[in-house]
């Protein structure tokens, strides 16, 4: 395609054979992606070779700018929904939800606000139902809003929280948290204007538990030097181990305290839908707000995090703006502009992918795919505990592992174990067979396995941890 083509348009044909040519593309890849290696590893210098251009001044063939495409941007992505991807927290995915974007996508809906796509709005709305239900939150009072992730969905309490409790005024205001919270939560504090002093990182235990002493001493204390406790961040399922903490002890200290309870559980909330996750969750449904991340858990593709509320015009009080070039779309209360309920004007149809999946795998799959993940943690932990060759760190919990390579009899130094744990990591990771990184626990260097990909089987783990033991035996040579 040499020629100038401004209307940005191919021809029937073409459209057609692009369209069928990528479908075939993602079809195969979801058939064929255990094969392949998990890992993409490339210097910067190795991707400028390959990619590093002007733009073009004219453009070429579509068929070619894919098959590039497939070949060198593809094929140098790691595979995070790869059975053997389990570091961070992993992305399965599902072909549906994959085929659902495509819609929303293709057709560019714009769900921002209703008049815009009733449907759209519509099905937001539904399945926000449907998750107020799962956790337990009031269907009337209760709401939320799907985001880009679990980030935004955390920035997104914590900005309702700072509106609702504190008001314009927060300079007294003080925020609690464990040092297990995850990341975003300390970012989104940054964000929203907080001072360094006036957050609470509490210490967890040596098993990594919210500590509630220490959690009503730092209140007290604040309380007594005229402070304001405004807010506590819970964790349903650490990143680290998947612990959950104390939820029920502290919506109570929340409730005596009047202070906004909000739960992260992107990582662990989905567990909920299984019965040994909904028993370890039990108190989620007494937050005031709660993210979770379908993106995760719950098997969605990137991008697409929720944040639920137990009273839903929390959200429109925070957020909602009337600027005048949008006078002539609001809609009555019961239509719903979910541009009033968060940070984003623009939004994308994130809800069609969950709602298409739903439908066309049911609750029930869902389900029992959470609970295969939770069961085939615990299988590991107890195979490995009948090995001399591993240490379990921290057991399985909502379908995290942590271990490490620590052989009977070998009496290595801690500084060995550390340095021998750090080499398999590194030696499976440039191997590409598998995706396994460390974290730190205890002040020790750890392999952490988080489980939660439905396609991910025993003998898949098996082969991994005996491509670790061909690696730590290399190095004891």
């Amino acid at each position: 395609m040499s020629k100038s083509n401004p209307r940005l348009e191919l021809s029937k044909e073409e459209m057609k054979s692009l369209g069928y040519k990528i479908v075939d593309a993602i079809v195969d890849h979801h058939l064929t992606q255990d094969k392949k290696l998990p890992v993409a590893v490339g210097t910067r210098a190795e991707m400028d070779s390959i990619f590093l251009e002007e733009a073009p001044e004219k453009g070429m063939d579509a068929q070619k700018v894919l098959e590039f495409v497939l070949k060198n941007v593809m094929a140098n992505s790691t595979l995070l929904s790869h059975p053997k991807a389990y570091s961070f927290v992993p992305g399965p995915s599902n072909y549906v939800s994959v085929m659902a974007d495509a819609l929303a996508t293709g057709f560019n809906v714009f769900s921002g606000g209703w008049s815009a796509s009733p449907a759209a709005a519509e099905l937001e709305i539904i399945t926000i139902q449907w998750l107020l239900k799962i956790f337990g939150f009031p269907k009337k009072k209760g709401g939320g809003i799907f985001t880009s992730g679990g980030s935004m969905a955390n920035l997104t309490a914590l900005t309702t929280a700072r509106n609702i409790k504190c008001g314009k005024d927060f300079s007294k205001a003080v925020i609690y948290l464990s040092d297990q919270a995850h990341s975003s939560n300390i970012k989104a504090i940054r964000v929203i204007g907080f001072r360094e002093e006036q957050v609470r990182i509490i210490p967890t235990d040596s098993e990594f538990n919210f500590p509630i002493n220490k959690l009503k001493n730092a209140i007290a204390k604040d309380r007594l030097a005229g402070l304001q406790p405004f807010c506590l961040i819970g964790t349903a399922g650490t990143t680290n181990t998947g612990t959950v903490d104390p939820l029920t002890e502290l919506a109570a200290i929340c409730k005596k305290e009047d202070i906004w309870f909000h739960i992260d559980g992107a990582y662990g909330g989905a567990a909920i839908l299984a019965p040994k996750g909904k028993t370890a969750l039990k108190g989620i449904e007494k937050a005031d707000s709660v993210t979770i991340d379908p993106h995760k858990w719950l098997y969605q593709p990137y991008e697409m995090g929720c944040l639920l509320v137990r009273n839903h015009k929390h959200l429109s009080h925070t957020f909602t703006e009337k600027p005048e070039y949008l006078r002539d779309v609001e809609g009555n209360t019961s239509e719903i502009n979910f541009y009033d309920l968060g940070i984003q004007l623009t939004r994308r149809f994130r809800a069609l992918k969950f709602y298409m999946s739903i439908k066309t795998y049911g609750l029930q799959s869902f389900r029992d795919a959470i609970a295969y993940n939770m069961d085939l943690a615990e299988q590991l932990e107890e195979q490995m505990r009948k090995s001399s060759l591993w240490e379990i760190v921290h057991p399985a919990t909502l379908a995290i592992i942590n271990f490490r390579y620590n052989p009977i009899g070998k009496n290595y130094s801690a500084k060995k174990l550390d340095k021998l744990n750090q080499y398999i990591s590194e030696k499976v990771v440039s191997s590409q067979k598998a995706l396994l990184v460390t974290t730190i626990l205890n002040n020790q260097i750890v392999l952490r396995m988080c489980l939660i990909n439905p396609r991910t089987t025993l003998a898949d783990v098996q082969e991994t941890l005996e491509l670790c033991e061909a690696f730590a035996a290399e190095a004891d040579k």
